[in-house]
């Protein structure tokens, strides 16, 4: 055997090669990585042609020659021997089998090595085809304790999420509780409960509210996490109490308008002032914002609406007069709670807005959706845009961008449609209460798309709303095994629809048929030519709803508008803005 130097292009691939199948272009970019930097460092191995020819045939090496060629290297060094009688058939297979790659443990120390021989990480990084984070994050795992190291290097290593938490603890804690929880020679060592001792409580930068002032002033220094993908802030800081300590500064300073900070409870959810109504939809001007930290030390909002201050007449009924007591049977839950058709009607109404602010809609669709809106339940109209009565001088304001200065109607089909697509946001409604417009306004929803634009709905705060029937029936829908506590089911939900998108059935648009023939017969009854017979008079829906001395509007001010003095009313200029670039 001796060392000949070569023109790698002019070694011959041998037949006989165990290795067939192409190698992955990740190990490839490796080896040409390491033989750009370094060049080869073992020789291929070449034997003689047999069949005449004054060539040679590569018996193992086949990877570093092509390597060689990509690197565009003029000569290499090869080692010449006998060829064999099988073309090295036996060799090739053993020479890609009896190989062990490199321990973990050695990989770690051996770049420690690197670095203390002179070399740079970005220097190591471009001889391995790795990235520097890569090689900062294996020099952090070099730092682990020597023992609990001399320990994984005999096969008995901790998951990813484990090696991450111990090596992210000090030497000196690491010594401990390796001290207490070391293993026996022939028994593995329990990394659960040995990292479960070294983890420490991480407030991450990407949840923090407040800035690099606030940080340096509660002296929080930011560490980060290498064992995080490279694109994401993978900063924390262990000190709980100066993180928690900023977030609540910063929410005293930047409290809104009629904002205040409220407590939690056990369970990590806001509590809001007595007989305070949380609003799941979209807040008005008018409503309360309540700011608080969550389990993980985010800033969070929520917003509520405080009720009105009604005076009390009379004195309150008093009870039976036999004193008798009737049991009733227990009556089974509904699926869904009261609390929760009021969410449900919050979602369904800002998914009807929206869809009416930017869903594609034809003209004669818009034209027949704004005649139903008018059949609604909350004609008055008691809004469920602003939460106020608008009267005729709200309504007035539509109806004049159609009206030229002679008196004349001056429509065009641009202003047609935003004028259009704000009667219908102001009119519409699926909130319960006074502002609710029935059946129509989920036939709007319906052809419109607008379930398309409800919310998540798979949050803690909705779920909590379900039966635990309709709870597990989620969850069967959903492919996630039930638990046999309701809650432990509703965190494994909340946990799965975290990265989609649920909507419960019970909040779509598509109307109840029930309701679709109750509203036909009032058609019925307007083709029997009775107009002077007042439908709304025999709907129990809304009572005076169809009494017009009793309807508020009737007794507005001057110009007609009955909304309360002192409420703010939405900024119109901004909305029509929105509504004009959906109808373009």
């Amino acid at each position: 055997m001796h060392l000949i130097t070569i023109d790698p292009r002019a070694l011959n691939d041998n037949p006989d090669d165990a290795r067939q199948t192409k190698t992955s272009p990740q190990s490839d970019a490796l080896l040409l990585a390491t033989v750009k930097a370094v060049g080869i460092i073992q020789p291929p191995v070449v034997s003689p042609q047999t069949n005449g020819g004054n060539g040679y045939v590569i018996q193992a090496g086949h990877r570093r020659k092509r390597a060689a060629i990509a690197a565009d290297l003029a000569e290499i060094q090869v080692l010449v021997k006998d060829p064999a009688v099988d073309n090295g058939a036996m060799q090739s297979m053993v020479e890609n089998i009896a190989r062990e790659p490199l321990n973990p443990i050695d990989q770690w120390r051996g770049i420690e090595r690197l670095v203390a021989l002179g070399w740079t990480e970005e220097a190591i990084g471009v001889a391995l085809a790795l990235p520097v984070r890569q090689i900062r994050k294996l020099r952090l795992l070099a730092n682990v304790l020597a023992a609990m190291l001399d320990h994984m290097a005999l096969g008995d290593m901790p998951n990813e999420q484990q090696l991450r938490t111990i090596a992210a603890a000090s030497l000196d804690e690491q010594k401990e509780v390796w001290k207490a929880n070391k293993p026996k020679k022939t028994e593995r060592a329990d990394w659960y409960n040995i990292a479960r001792a070294l983890s420490k409580t991480r407030m991450f930068a990407k949840d923090a509210s407040f800035g690099d002032d606030l940080a340096s002033a509660y002296g929080i220094e930011w560490v980060e996490d290498l064992f995080a993908p490279a694109d994401q802030d993978s900063r924390y800081t262990t000190n709980v109490e100066a993180f928690l300590g900023a977030q609540q500064e910063w929410m005293t300073v930047n409290l809104p308008k009629k904002g205040a900070i409220v407590d939690v409870n056990n369970w990590g959810q806001p509590e809001l002032p007595k007989k305070a109504e949380r609003v799941y939809g979209k807040p008005s001007k008018s409503d309360h914002v309540g700011m608080y930290l969550d389990r993980e030390g985010k800033v969070q909002s929520v917003a509520y609406r405080m009720p009105e201050e009604k005076k009390t007449k009379g004195t309150a009924a008093s009870g039976g007069s036999d004193g008798s007591a009737v049991i009733d049977n227990p009556k089974a839950r509904p699926d869904v709670t009261q609390k929760g058709q009021d969410m449900i009607g919050d979602f369904r109404t800002d998914a009807l807005h929206d869809a009416l602010s930017r869903a594609p809609i034809e003209d004669d669709t818009l034209m027949g959706l704004l005649v139903i809106a008018f059949a609604g339940l909350n004609v008055r109209v008691d809004s469920g845009a602003s939460d106020t009565v608008i009267g005729p001088g709200r309504l007035r304001r539509h109806a004049a961008r159609l009206i030229s200065d002679d008196g004349k109607l001056d429509i065009t089909m641009e202003t047609l449609r935003v004028v259009a697509r704000s009667m219908l946001i102001d009119v519409l409604s699926c909130r319960r209460g006074m502002s609710n417009s029935g059946v129509v306004s989920r036939i709007a929803g319906d052809t419109i798309g607008a379930d398309g634009f409800l919310p998540n709905m798979g949050s803690e705060d909705f779920l909590l709303r379900l039966s635990r029937q309709a709870l597990e029936a989620v969850a069967k829908d959903a492919n996630v095994t039930p638990r046999q506590k309701v809650r432990e089911t509703r965190a494994e939900l909340v946990s799965h629809f975290a990265e989609d998108r649920f909507v419960h059935a019970s909040a779509l648009f598509a109307p109840d048929p029930a309701d679709i023939i109750n509203l036909k017969k009032h058609g019925e009854v307007f083709d029997k030519a009775e107009p002077d017979k007042d439908s709304l008079s025999n709907d129990a829906d809304l009572d005076g709803a169809g009494d017009p001395d009793g309807d508020p509007v009737s007794e507005a001010t001057d110009d007609g508008d009955a909304t309360e003095a002192g409420v703010d009313e939405p900024d119109l200029d901004e909305d029509e803005r929105a509504y004009g670039i959906a109808a373009e």
